[in-house]
C-alpha cells in the first residue's frame, strides 16, 4: 500500500500584483517539513501565486501516491473543488458566458489531478499555532516574492525563519489573548507588521503594500530604520 503524501502550497504576492512567488512543502513520517521549494514569479497577482504553488506540488509528487494538500486560499481551493468541473464542462467559461481567469493554470491543474486520489484541506493563514506546513509554505513563498530568488530543499537552502518576513502567527499577550493590530495592518511577530497600505518611512524612501514594517519615533516604516 503507497502511504499518503501529506503537503501544503501557497503563494505570495507583494502587491497584487507585485513581486510574486509560488512554494510547496511536503511533511516527513514525522509531521515535519522533509522536502520544500519555492520559485519567483515577477509581479503576478495572489490568484497566480496560489495557483502556480498547486501546479508546480502536483508536478513534483507521484501521481500514484494519494496526497493531503493543505492550502489557505479560499480562491485556489474552490477553484480546483467546486468550480473546475463546471468550468470544463462550458469550455472554460463561467457561469455567465466570461472566460476563465487564469485558464491556462487551471486547466493544467485539471490535467495534473486526473487520476489522482487527493484530498484538499483548507487551512486558516497566520493563526497562533497554526498548521505548521501551512506556515512553512507560506514563509517560503513570502521569502521568494521579496528576493525573487529560486530556493529549496533540494538546492541546499535553509527554510526561512518564522517572524519579521517570514509569515509567522499573530502574536498572543498575556492571558492568551492576541495583541492589538494596528488598522489597516497585520502583525507579523515580533512587534513588526505587514503593511496593507503603501508609505514613506522616516528615512525618506517608501514601503510598499505587503511589505514588512516596525514602530518607530516618527510612525512606522523600515525595520532597519527602528531605534531602540
Amino acid at each position: 500500500m503507497v502511504q499518503k503524501i501529506i503537503a501544503a502550497c501557497d503563494g505570495a504576492s507583494k502587491g497584487n500584483p507585485g513581486p510574486a512567488a509560488w512554494a510547496w512543502v511536503v511533511a516527513g513520517t514525522d509531521g515535519e517539513v522533509a522536502t520544500w521549494e519555492a520559485g519567483p514569479l515577477g509581479s503576478a497577482t495572489n490568484n497566480v501565486a496560489e495557483l502556480t504553488a498547486l501546479q508546480r506540488l502536483l508536478e513534483a509528487l507521484d501521481p500514484a501516491a494519494p496526497v493531503e494538500i493543505r492550502m489557505d486560499s479560499q480562491y485556489a481551493m474552490k477553484a480546483v473543488t467546486t468550480w473546475l468541473p463546471g468550468w470544463r464542462r462550458k469550455g472554460w467559461k463561467t457561469a455567465s458566458g466570461s472566460p476563465v481567469a487564469n485558464k491556462d493554470l487551471v486547466v493544467r491543474i485539471d490535467e495534473l489531478l486526473a487520476g489522482r486520489q487527493v484530498d484538499f484541506v483548507h487551512t486558516p493563514a497566520h493563526q497562533v499555532d497554526g498548521d505548521r506546513l501551512n506556515d512553512a509554505a507560506d514563509r517560503a513563498a513570502g521569502h521568494a516574492a521579496r528576493t525573487q530568488q529560486a530556493i529549496g530543499s533540494a538546492a541546499g537552502s535553509e527554510l526561512p525563519p518564522a517572524g519579521p518576513g517570514g509569515g509567522a502567527a499573530r502574536p498572543v499577550g498575556a492571558g492568551g489573548r492576541p495583541t492589538a493590530r494596528r488598522p489597516g495592518s497585520r502583525t507579523t511577530g515580533g512587534g513588526s507588521l505587514k503593511a496593507r497600505f503603501s508609505g514613506r518611512c522616516r528615512c525618506g524612501s517608501p514601503y510598499a503594500k505587503g511589505e514588512t514594517i516596525t514602530k518607530n519615533p516618527d510612525g512606522w516604516g523600515h525595520p532597519a530604520c527602528a531605534t531602540p
